[in-house]
């Protein structure tokens, strides 16, 4: 909140924006134990599209007036965009492989987690200002659509892509959610690398993707 006033707009350092999206990490559901399994990283991410839907308006009227508005539940979606994907993820687009090197379509496809950072930039440090840290939960992803071009004078990589819907997971005191975001401007940085040395593995600890109740009890 401001101390003093007039509000003053644009001020040197306050300019903010984001852009990027780097240190993807995909984690597959292991349904047998219940949890996410070790992360994996996810080279290549080219983007990450959050699709949120939902939280439609209901009007309702009374005494000739509108009498209230409900909302209708949200949901998190998103599109990922990559020139590749992990070889784990092949699993949740519904591939399997029977024997080594040969894979097969149009088989189940396996819940996953995932984990990526868009950069927080501002008028005086450029993007290297922050980022933000997003988790994202109960993911399934759509087939995806693969355009194979002859190489010619322009060549160009294809560029896959997968739409995604989620099932929300419990917060305890909260609605459940499929997607947290952690803003390292905000955060405490000590409980913060804390939570990263999990996503991401260290020493001999395996990468994990930890649920909401313990992000939350990490960085409190």
């Amino acid at each position: 909140m401001p101390t003093t006033y007039p509000i003053v707009w644009d001020q040197v350092g306050e300019r903010l924006y984001e852009t990027g999206t780097d240190h993807g990490v995909l984690y597959v559901y292991d349904s047998t134990n219940e949890v996410y399994g070790p992360g994996v990283a996810w080279n290549g991410l080219t983007g990450v599209d959050e699709k949120p839907s939902g939280a439609e308006a209901n009007n309702k009227y009374a005494d000739n007036i509108k009498y209230l508005v409900l909302r209708s539940a949200e949901d998190f979606g998103a599109t990922i965009t990559a020139y590749t994907y992990p070889d784990e993820f092949e699993q949740c687009d519904g591939s399997a492989e029977p024997a080594p090197g040969v894979h097969i379509g149009q088989q189940p496809r396996k819940m996953f987690g995932f984990s990526y950072r868009t950069k927080i930039g501002n008028d005086t440090d450029g993007d290297a200002h922050g980022y933000i840290l997003h988790l994202v939960y109960g993911a399934t992803a759509s087939p995806s659509q693969r355009s194979y071009k002859t190489v010619n004078e322009s060549p160009e990589p294809i560029e896959f892509s997968w739409e995604i819907a989620t099932t929300p997971v419990v917060v305890t005191g909260f609605k459940p959610t499929a997607h947290i975001r952690i803003n390292s401007l905000n955060a405490d940085s000590t409980k913060l690398a804390t939570l990263e040395a999990k996503l991401y593995g260290s020493g001999s600890t395996a990468p994990m993707l930890p649920l909401p109740d313990t992000v939350i009890g990490d960085l409190t």
